[in-house]
């Protein structure tokens, strides 16, 4: 984006975001990092992409490579009792608790590491009353505008998955691109070398209809 902001986009949809979460955490402790919740089914639509969770091998795939690098990370990973599920109540609660660092650990502690449902307000309940909020917060017409307007920020600013940590207007998408990333805040010159620069030009060959 143009203000230069670093930003991280998540959904709670997303294992991969729960397993970034605290390497973002950690790196906010040094720069500053807005988390932004955003939906990433308004993502997908808005690009023309199919989620992994949509395509039965991508699926399969996908959960036993998170649970492989949950292992790997040493990090506790339990799916919820479905998978895709409606993000939207845990979302609004985020956004309600103003996406404040507390509130994402305890979302994301409550799908990811206990495997609890999230999809309806009744079923995050005991984060919400952790968290102090009133009962029928997420219901606020001012909360889901915003939920909106970070989709919309996130799509200006070209995000195409989640979770992606964007580093003024560089986007690093997933929690493998990590290292990269903080490669790149250490040494922005990194991506201004000669090669980076001309991949970012680079003709296309051929395109699908």
């Amino acid at each position: 984006m143009a203000d230069n902001t670093n930003r991280w986009y998540f959904d709670f949809i997303s294992p991969f975001a729960y397993l970034h979460w605290p390497k973002v955490r950690a790196l906010m402790a040094e720069h500053a990092i807005v988390p932004v919740p955003i939906l990433f089914a308004a993502v997908l639509d808005a690009r023309g992409q199919k989620g992994p969770a949509e395509i039965p091998s991508k699926r399969e795939f996908t959960y036993r490579h998170v649970l492989w690098q949950a292992r790997e990370a040493g990090v506790p990973l339990r799916f919820p009792p479905r998978h895709p599920f409606n993000p939207l109540p845990a979302l609004r609660l985020c956004i309600a608790a103003g996406a404040s660092p507390a509130s994402i650990d305890a979302i994301f502690d409550w799908i990811w590491a206990r495997g609890n449902a999230a999809d309806t307000a009744e079923s995050l309940e005991s984060v919400r009353e952790s968290l102090g909020l009133p009962s029928g917060v997420t219901d606020s017409s001012e909360v889901k505008a915003m939920l909106r307007n970070c989709t919309e920020i996130a799509l200006t600013a070209g995000v195409f998955g989640v979770p992606t940590l964007a580093l003024g207007n560089s986007l690093f998408w997933g929690n493998d691109a990590h290292a990269f990333a903080v490669a790149a805040l250490r040494d922005p010159a990194l991506l201004e070398e000669t090669e980076m620069r001309r991949v970012v030009q680079l003709p296309v060959g051929v395109q699908r209809s």
